[in-house]
């Protein structure tokens, strides 16, 4: 490997190289597992120097990790435009938690987008509750509302952009301005996008959070989570993570820092496929609505061409029937579509969803107002199968729709 900083590469070239120093890899292409819940000392003053350090590179514990986790956590670092550094954690939902957990206190108070992922509302509403702090969920495209729930103390805003399910693209920039104005620290789920495809660091976030079950992974065969961020907020993280005793297998981190090589090229072609059907099925007699800020007329196109340098395979659609059943329907047709819940994989999924069930201060593209129904809705992760034949599976799973 060159001695270049795999920062000064460009992003396919740096998910190539980063985490590769011979720290961690010695003679060999990819790190070694390192499976260890012991580290030995030479003698006795060698643990007693060893405890003055806690930083990745120094063996402890197994706890604290060992060369195959440190070597991805550096990898994620020097992927991540403006990182100090990255926590681990054993999943994406456990990443929320202890991002949260960091950042918050007992009476501190959280602003939650109302588009966020079903367990960071479950975080606000469930254990965070219990920890005594309070929360309100914000409609992230309304900016003169948000600024007004600054009235009151705000400690956090915890962002999703795209929002889950319904993927609307919001103004990151100016959503972490205001908060930086009033004190508060900006946390983001970027999973969507990564770090190749938004720089949230650089947007104005403080820490960024993404499930490395999906993307980074890529195969569907692991469960991880981290969070980076400066140096003020990594060393918070850090410590938080350490006292929750927080660990990754590092039989799990050596798939995910395999699966981080050829993130960019699974992430290029999973958007470009996902791009062509998402147009597709925009001109479908069957589609009421298709929620991707990747299509030129979407309403967050604007946004996301703007700050956004890449997409994903995850969007949305709304049918037109009436019937409740009907996104059902479409799903168990599907042939090349697994239904199941996680996305990112190289399988495409077809997964019903009912984002009116999820909605606080926004109003679900599914159940416009005034309108008594939701309208069947499907989320679809396109994977890495080819695109024509994805198209011919929806095809057939919607005529059957029309027909019935």
């Amino acid at each position: 490997m060159s001695g270049k900083d795999p920062k000064d590469m460009r992003p396919a070239t740096r998910v190539a190289n980063a985490g590769r120093r011979k720290e961690w890899t010695g003679p060999v292409v990819n790190t070694p597992v390192w499976r260890a819940s012991t580290h030995l000392y030479e003698a006795e003053a060698a643990r007693k120097a060893a405890g003055k350090s806690n930083a990745d590179g120094g063996f402890f514990y197994g706890r604290r990790g060992a060369p195959t986790q440190w070597s991805l956590a550096e990898a994620l670092t020097q992927i991540e435009p403006g990182a100090h550094g990255t926590v681990l954690y054993p999943s994406g939902v456990a990443a929320i938690a202890g991002a949260l957990m960091a950042v918050l206190r007992p009476g501190d108070r959280l602003l939650m987008t109302d588009n966020a992922y079903d367990p960071s509302r479950s975080m606000a509403t469930g254990l965070l509750k219990r920890f005594g702090i309070t929360y309100e969920f914000f409609d992230p495209l309304d900016l003169d509302a948000y600024a007004k729930l600054f009235d009151e103390p705000v400690k956090a805003v915890w962002l999703e952009s795209p929002g889950s399910l319904t993927m609307e693209v919001c103004d990151v920039p100016a959503l972490t301005a205001i908060a930086r104005e009033n004190g508060a620290v900006s946390l983001i789920d970027n999973t969507w996008a990564s770090s190749l495809g938004f720089a949230a660091l650089e947007h104005g976030c403080d820490i960024v959070m993404m499930s490395l079950s999906k993307h980074v992974g890529g195969h569907s065969d692991l469960m991880m989570g981290s969070a980076s961020a400066g140096e003020r907020w990594y060393r918070a993280l850090r410590r938080t993570s350490q006292e929750l005793g927080q660990v990754v297998s590092p039989d799990d981190a050596a798939l995910a820092g395999r699966g981080l090589r050829t993130m960019a090229i699974r992430l290029e072609k999973s958007t470009a496929s996902a791009a062509r059907i998402a147009e597709w099925l925009s001109k479908h007699p069957q589609i009421a609505q298709v929620m991707c800020p990747m299509l030129p007329d979407d309403s967050a196109h604007a946004l996301w061409k703007r700050d956004f340098t890449g997409g994903c395979g995850l969007f949305s659609f709304v049918l037109s029937s009436d019937d409740a059943e009907a996104s059902g329907k479409v799903a168990d047709a599907l042939q090349l579509f697994g239904i199941g819940y996680s996305w990112g994989g190289f399988e495409s999924l077809a997964l019903p969803i009912f984002p009116h069930d999820h909605r606080a201060a926004m109003v679900s593209p599914t159940k416009p107002a005034g309108e008594a129904g939701a309208r069947p809705a499907i989320r679809l992760s396109i994977g890495l199968e080819d695109t024509d034949d994805l198209i011919a599976d929806l095809a057939q799973a919607l005529e059957k729709l029309d027909n019935q």
